[in-house]
Formats: structure tokens, C-alpha cells, sequence
């Protein structure tokens, strides 16, 4: 799950992380407002959606007087933000975040998450603040130092030393900036994060260390024991397709092909957008309906990958362990009945019940094509989108 800058600063305060006065903002005289009660004779006024990039595309602005801080944040407010995550179609501002300025000497990265290779959290940081780290990623990769962090006894003082030498920091700068990685790790980790990214770290010509922006994500299985910050949603930032399949209890996530792909278990579904690709598909979308998927479960499924307008074809790829064929193959029918579909679907049933699942889909008077292999059916969606 994904949270707005302003949220992810209201949780790294509670655990002592360094951060610049701010304020967030639902409308312009609230803008104003807040500015006053921040103080100060600067402030930057700051679009809060769910993407990076927004300086560029022009969601963030300095304000040096209360009568800049209403222009700007009248011109930010409600515009539809372009950004290089957010895609063409950008995003709605619908949200402020009004801070103090700062003044910045440097600017640096830093992120944790967690390393899948190594199975351990892993603390990045960089002198390259400011920019996308994937560049940095790809460009200077020595650029970024690395610090595996031990899960039993978390992250060490000698560690946070290390990456602030190699950050060149000094004197009270050094100080303050191995007391910011140590806070900070504490916050991903009572958390539940997946990611927490400083982008950029900022150090002042005073020596402070603050985070001048606050990127975090949180791990969806662990939101149970996460009340306060599973309250912290806000689904107009996300994709409708993927908070109804929420709802459905689907695990959907849009992409940008033009497959739509029904599959159960996750692996099961990786490896057939794999096959797609393979065979010279795009998947539109991941959709794991589950296990013991119902007919209902697929039904629901299968409403959510035909309402995106760029799906020409539709896989549907099951293997019948727990959930039987012939379960599946009824929720497609119903749901190809109830739905108007003009486009090719392509179906792969095997496992439990396989036979009578080809009976239902031979005699529902519905034209579907079937695959044996899932080698078959991959080459037969995309020959069908290309016919």
C-alpha cells in the first residue's frame, strides 16, 4: 500500500526522524493557513499524489510571501499532474503539503527495502539526491553504498557510521546523519514497510540532516496489524480496476499490454505473462483469483480484466488443484453471458475435472478457443489479436 508524503512524514515524526515543519492542505485558504502557522519568510508548496517526479512537472513551488503561497497553491490545486510515474494521463491534485524552506548545502538519497537475494533489509545511500536513483542505478551504480542489515539485531551504529563516511559527511553533519539512519530504520521496520525512500536527504549549511521528502510503502498482508496506517488509503490515488478486484478479494494489478491474463496462484500467473511475452504478447494485467477460487470469484475476475478498454484478448490459464475446472469454466460462462464481450478468449484448463470444465465450455454456445498447453494457448491470444 502506498501513502502520500505528508502521511509517511506523520509516521517518521513519531519515531524522532528529522523532518522540515509542515502542514498538510486541502484548499488554498487552508494553504495560507498553515503557512502562518509554520513561520518562517519561505515556504514550498507541494502537490501530494502517489508518484515521484513532481517537481518537474510542476507540483512543486517556492513561495517567499502568505500572497505567493495562495497563488501557488491556487495553481497546483487541482491540476491534473504530469509526471513520469503517473503515465499521460496524470493525476488530480486534490491535496497540499506546505513546509518551511530549508537552507540546503547538499542533497543525497537514501532507501530501505529489502533484498530478496540476500533475504535481508538493505540500507542504501547515495550522494546523488534529488535525481531518479534508478538512473543512478544505471548509470553510476558505485555511486550507491549498500549496508545489509542482520533481522535479529537490526541495524547497527557502526553500520550507519559507514554509510555516513562514505557520504562524506562531517563534524555535526555526521552526527545528526547516523541518528537519522538509525530512527529511520526503526520506523520501516515497526512499520512494516516495503520501502522507505528519502529523496532527497537534506543537509543544511547548519549541519542538520532532515528529509525533505518521504516516500513509503507497506506490506498489504501486514495491514492488519497496522490499523492506523491502513486507515490512511486513499483510493482516488489508485487504479479503479484494482481497488474493486480489492473488494472482490482478487489480487489484480494492472499493466500495460493488451492480454488480459485470468490465472490462479501466483506463480501459475507469472509464468504465463512469462509465456505471453515469449510468444509476442504484452499482458495487460497480473490477476491471481486464488486457490479455491468460486465461480462468483471468477465472475468478478472476469468483469475486471474486459473494463480495460486496452485488453484485445483475454487468457484464462487454470490449473485444477483445489479450485475444479469445471468451477471455473461455469463463472466464465456466466460471466461471458452477462458481459457484452467482443473479443477472443482463449482458454487453458488442466487438473481437477478438466473433461467435464470442456463439456461446459463446448456446449454454452459461446465461442471460445481452447489450448491444451499453455505454450498453445499463449501463441494462440496473441495470434488472435494480430488476426
Amino acid at each position: 500500500m502506498k501513502i502520500h508524503e505528508y502521511q509517511g512524514k506523520e509516521i517518521l515524526r513519531k519515531y524522532n526522524v528529522a523532518l522540515p515543519k509542515g502542514q498538510v492542505a486541502f484548499s488554498v485558504d487552508e494553504a495560507v493557513s498553515a503557512a502562518q502557522s509554520i513561520g518562517g519568510g519561505v515556504w514550498v508548496v507541494k502537490a501530494q499524489i502517489h508518484a515521484g517526479g513532481r517537481g518537474k512537472g510542476g507540483g512543486v513551488k517556492l513561495a517567499r510571501n502568505l500572497d505567493e503561497v495562495r497563488q501557488r497553491a491556487g495553481e497546483i490545486l487541482g491540476m491534473t499532474l504530469v509526471t513520469h510515474q503517473t503515465g499521460p494521463e496524470g493525476k488530480v491534485v486534490k491535496r497540499l503539503l506546505i513546509e518551511q524552506g530549508m537552507n540546503i548545502e547538499k542533497e543525497m538519497y537514501v532507501g530501505i527495502t529489502l533484498d530478496r537475494a540476500q533475504s535481508r533489509n538493505v540500507v542504501m545511500v547515495s550522494t546523488e539526491g534529488g535525481v531518479e536513483i534508478e538512473k543512478v542505478a544505471a548509470e553510476t551504480p558505485e555511486k550507491i553504498l549498500k549496508a545489509a542489515v542482520d533481522p535479529g539485531i537490526g541495524l547497527q551504529n557502526f553500520q550507519a557510521r559507514q554509510l555516513c563516511f562514505g557520504l562524506g559527511l562531517k563534524g555535526d553533519a555526521f552526527k545528526n546523519g547516523v541518528k537519522f539512519l538509525i530512527a529511520l530504520y526503526k520506523a520501516y521496520e515497526a512499520t512494516d514497510a516495503s520501502l522507505a525512500e528519502i529523496n532527497p536527504l537534506v543537509i543544511t549549511k547548519e549541519g542538520e540532516v532532515f528529509a525533505l521528502d518521504a516516500k513509503m510503502n507497506f506490506d498489504d498482508n501486514a495491514l492488519d496489524r497496522q490499523p492506523e496506517i491502513r486507515e490512511m488509503r486513499d483510493i482516488d490515488e489508485e487504479d479503479p480496476l484494482e481497488v474493486e478486484a480489492t473488494k472482490s478479494n482478487l489480487n489484480y494489478i494492472k499493466l500495460d499490454g493488451n492480454v488480459g491474463c485470468m490465472v490462479n496462484g501466483a506463480g501459475l500467473a507469472m509464468a504465463t505473462m512469462d509465456i505471453i511475452k515469449l510468444a509476442g504478447g504484452m499482458p495487460a494485467n497480473f490477476l491471481d483469483v486464488g486457490g479455491g477460487a468460486s465461480a462468483q470469484t471468477v465472475e468478478a475476475g472476469f468483469r475486471i480484466i474486459l473494463k480495460d478498454p486496452h485488453v484485445k484478448a483475454v487468457l484464462i490459464n487454470i490449473f485444477g488443484g483445489i479450485v475444479r475446472c469445471d468451477r471455473v469454466a461455469t463463472g466464465v460462462v456466466e460471466a461471458a453471458k452477462k458481459v457484452d464481450v467482443h473479443i477472443p478468449i482463449v482458454i487453458r484448463l488442466a487438473g481437477t475435472n478438466a473433461g467435464l470444465a470442456a463439456e461446459i465450455l463446448k456446449n454454452s454456445g459461446l465461442s471460445f478457443h481452447v489450448a491444451e498447453s499453455l505454450k498453445e494457448a499463449a501463441e494462440k491470444v496473441t495470434q488472435a489479436i494480430a488476426a
